[in-house]
């Protein structure tokens, strides 16, 4: 495709020869014929140094680059674009049932349900209008699909668990296993024991979820773990059981929370963070990487850090207390030394 023709589709200027793009690469690793992007000035070396034929970039973009730019108004978002015009076209799942499928009689798929090879759908469970379950997929006993929802290959959705229209479920996913429930203690002998604590409700999706590949999302105790609409979490994060999120929130991979902690709307969890258990995240409050939550946040703070975590003043000060100290002995021990 020409440049001037990308140009057109995004809504942009070109500036520089007409080049022919064939597919989008990050600036580092673009090479003759690729596009590439950059919103941020602080990011000037790289596109200084690409070689990408063709560069979106901002409006108001004053430094240059040496190839043809395309000025857009949001060069992530244009670059979105232009990949999906580039990319390979996704294979279509179309309606039907695959012979080595296994579909319980009581089971009921709605017009338009496509299901793979070797998947299994037990009984009382219902596929929405359009749904797509793929193959090695596992749709346990009285589960609920909703309409247009993608199911990838070996998913697991245990027993009564419910998920809403409009979702994408990626490739291992786990929904409705048990959570960690146990009572221990010691008998009047002295022998310690662990008894299980029987996870007798279920997990409910709603609409337009995403999930990521192996993430796992536990069954109450009683009741409900919720994962309200809209709602993007990535690979490799833990959900505990009673967990409620109220929507519109992300989980970055490897992210964890505890069980019954609620969180609000809007928040965001960033990679690796750890949430403690029967606490609460009010709406709008971002926890950073790695940070440990001991405690309810009531949103009095917008963003925190660390562990325990914290505002980044606070976290500055404390980080930054035995370098000042080590620089005050310093000073101290010259003041010495001249008296």
């Amino acid at each position: 495709m020409k440049a001037s023709e990308l140009a057109a589709v995004l809504e942009g200027t070109l500036e520089g020869g007409d080049v022919e793009i064939f597919a989008c690469a990050g600036l580092e690793e673009a090479r003759k014929g690729d596009l590439s992007f950059c919103k941020d000035p602080k990011h000037v070396r790289l596109v200084e140094t690409t070689q990408a034929s063709a560069v979106l970039l901002p409006h108001d973009w004053s430094l240059g680059a040496p190839c043809s730019i395309i000025r857009v108004a949001d060069p992530n978002r244009a670059c979105m674009q232009a990949a999906a015009i580039f990319a390979p076209p996704e294979p279509v799942r179309a309606p039907g049932v695959h012979p080595t499928a296994v579909i319980d009689p009581t089971a009921t798929l709605a017009p338009g349900v496509h299901v793979g090879a070797y998947a299994v759908i037990e009984k009382g469970a219902s596929i929405g209008e359009g749904a797509v379950v793929e193959a090695q997929v596992f749709i346990g006993e009285n589960c609920r699909v909703g309409a247009r929802t993608h199911i990838y290959p070996q998913v697991t959705l245990r027993e009564g668990t419910v998920v809403g229209a409009d979702c994408i479920l990626h490739c291992g996913v786990r929904l409705g296993g048990d959570g960690y429930g146990f009572n221990n203690g010691k008998r009047e002998d002295g022998t310690v024991y662990i008894e299980k604590i029987p996870q007798l409700g279920i997990v409910e999706i709603g609409d337009g979820v995403e999930i990521g590949s192996n993430t796992t999302i536990d069954r109450a105790r009683i009741g409900r773990t919720y994962i309200g609409p809209m709602t993007k979490i990535d690979n490799l994060v833990q959900i505990g059981h009673n967990v409620k999120i109220k929507g519109y929130s992300g989980l970055i991979a490897q992210s964890g929370v505890a069980g019954s902690t609620e969180i609000g709307y809007g928040c965001l969890i960033w990679a690796q963070a750890g949430i403690s258990g029967h606490i609460k995240i009010a709406d709008g409050v971002q926890v950073g990487p790695q940070a440990g939550v001991p405690q309810s946040l009531d949103g009095s703070l917008k963003y925190v850090i660390g562990a325990p975590a914290m505002s980044m003043k606070d976290l500055a000060a404390i980080t930054l207390a035995p370098k000042m100290i080590a620089k005050l002995k310093a000073e101290l021990k010259e003041i010495k030394a001249k008296l």
